[in-house]
């Protein structure tokens, strides 16, 4: 049983993390902590982050190469979009200057967040023909090994189906039949562009604490069991066969038509906000409007020449009440001589302003020959 536990009790205690090691494990949880909405393809391997701009979701692939973080990630989009971050070529690999200058004290949370930020304020466009359905498969790209820690084994893959068990015994006489070798995986081997990403819970949190429950699952396909051997075996060799299958699933088909509804939802949301907000705008806007209207009477020629008017009146009326009060001794000859020169002062310039104000009113202007 020795390979399946390397490191029993009696093999002394756990060898501490080295310092390669260690800077790797940092990366990966500050990718963690800054995308809630990563997917861990790979355990410190491969990564994805699907994200939404322009009603297409593109997402982004993250490989760790063995010696992350003093080799470089591998950062890749799908499906394939123009962008001057993007190699023009394939329109999948990032050529950003925070990937190619990648080193041990840059934050990969932090180089993806900016690469994500750099995607919204300039969006990517979708290349001609990258549309639904796809599968990922980027050339000259060998798959990374899993990061066998000694702490941690590496098993085998096995197939989840697949049961475990003694490997049978061929009878005397009997050559054993060889299959033939099945093509190892691709490193990127999974379908990106699904309608909504695939979740790895029954339920998922969305933007503004949105739930969606996914559809069940069952754990056999009676579609499978109705088809021949050969079927099955191009189901298995051919991935357009497998993936026109995944199509028709009613799962899936349940998912699109969600998506649908959720994507009309949204429209209708704005629309209506969009209603509303107009709403409120014009409805600030008369209300100034009208301000503006008042404002406007009250600095009309008619309303200036009625207050100079009123002014003048009134200067008057104050000027006679200082006279009586004088002839009454109620006030000293000084402060008489000077109140009641300023009053009739004040009442005669409101009149002589008043008077001009009425002439530019009422007489019509010449043109000059």
């Amino acid at each position: 049983m020795n390979w399946i536990f390397p490191q029993s009790k009696g093999s002394g205690s756990i060898p501490p993390l080295n310092s390669l090691q260690k800077q790797r494990q940092r990366q990966i949880e500050s990718l963690k902590a800054a995308h809630s909405n990563l997917a861990e393809i790979q355990k410190d391997v491969e990564y994805r982050l699907p994200f939404t701009v322009n009603n297409s979701t593109i997402t982004v692939n993250i490989l760790l190469p063995p010696q992350f973080p003093q080799e470089k990630p591998v950062v890749s989009v799908f499906p394939p979009v123009g962008h001057h971050l993007i190699d023009s070529n394939n329109g999948t690999m990032v050529t950003s200057p925070l990937i190619t200058n990648f080193g041990m004290h840059s934050d990969l949370g932090k180089v993806i967040q900016s690469l994500l930020d750099e995607f919204w304020k300039s969006p990517p466009a979708l290349m001609s023909g990258s549309t639904f359905p796809y599968m990922y498969k980027p050339s000259g790209m060998p798959p990374y090994p899993t990061q066998g820690f000694h702490f941690v084994p590496a098993f085998p893959p096995q197939d989840g189906q697949r049961p475990i068990g003694p490997a049978p015994v061929p009878h005397a006489g009997v050559e054993p039949q060889q299959a033939p070798p099945r093509p190892a995986a691709p490193a990127f081997g999974l379908i990106t562009d699904l309608p909504l990403p695939v979740p790895t819970a029954d339920s998922q949190y969305g933007l503004n604490g949105h739930i969606y429950k996914m559809p069940e699952i069952p754990d056999t396909f009676p579609e499978l069991s109705e088809m021949s051997v050969s079927q099955l075996k191009d189901m298995s060799d051919q991935d357009d066969v497998l993936l026109e299958f995944f199509m028709c699933l009613p799962q899936l088909k349940q998912v699109t038509s969600d998506k649908e509804e959720l994507v009309n939802n949204i429209v209708e949301i704005a629309s209506e906000f969009s209603y509303e907000q107009l709403t409120q705008m014009k409805s600030v806007f008369e209300t100034k409007m009208q301000r503006q209207h008042e404002l406007s009477e009250s600095c009309s020629l008619s309303a200036l020449q009625a207050r100079l008017k009123v002014a003048a009146h009134q200067a008057e009326e104050e000027s006679e009440e200082t006279a009586e009060n004088f002839l009454e001794g109620k006030t000293e000859i000084d402060e008489f001589l000077t109140s009641f020169m300023e009053k009739r002062t004040l009442c005669h310039c409101r009149r002589a302003k008043e008077e001009k104000l009425q002439q530019c009113m009422t007489v019509p202007y010449h043109t000059l020959d």
